[in-house]
């Protein structure tokens, strides 16, 4: 029982400081770019939905699932929901490229993401066969 509240302890404080880490990242990206208002309103929107996240997995037990991973139920249908984010990702990059170069661009930034996202995919598949 001890390993389990632990974890769950852990993963608590995991979720809120990944959360406003970000939030904090964006504050200072913002900054940079002289906007720091919109930076306290990204921080204010990543405190506020973390804080959201957290007290919603005290009552939900998906949102608890997809936080800790010990349940195989939600992690397949976490594993299946971000195939189909990947897919809706890939498709619309390959849109930007398409339209960017239509118009008489370069394809930049679509060319880039597209392919740190198939070198991404490439070095899984390699790691993972060697894996298994």
């Amino acid at each position: 029982m001890q390993i389990t509240s632990r974890t769950k302890h852990l993963n608590y404080w995991i979720t809120v400081a990944l959360g406003v880490g970000i939030g904090i990242v964006y504050l200072i990206g913002f900054a940079a770019g002289g906007k720091p208002l919109l930076g306290l309103g990204a921080l204010a929107v990543m405190v506020v939905f973390t804080g959201t996240l957290v007290l919603i997995g005290r009552r939900s037990e998906t949102v608890r699932g997809l936080l800790d991973h010990r349940d195989e139920r939600i992690s397949a249908i976490d594993l299946r929901a971000t195939a189909v984010t990947a897919l809706a990702m890939i498709a619309a990059i390959l849109v930007g490229f398409v339209v960017s170069i239509a118009r008489g661009g370069s394809g930049w930034p679509y060319d880039m993401i597209g392919f740190v996202g198939g070198l991404a995919y490439v070095a899984a598949v390699i790691f993972f066969r060697a894996r298994g």
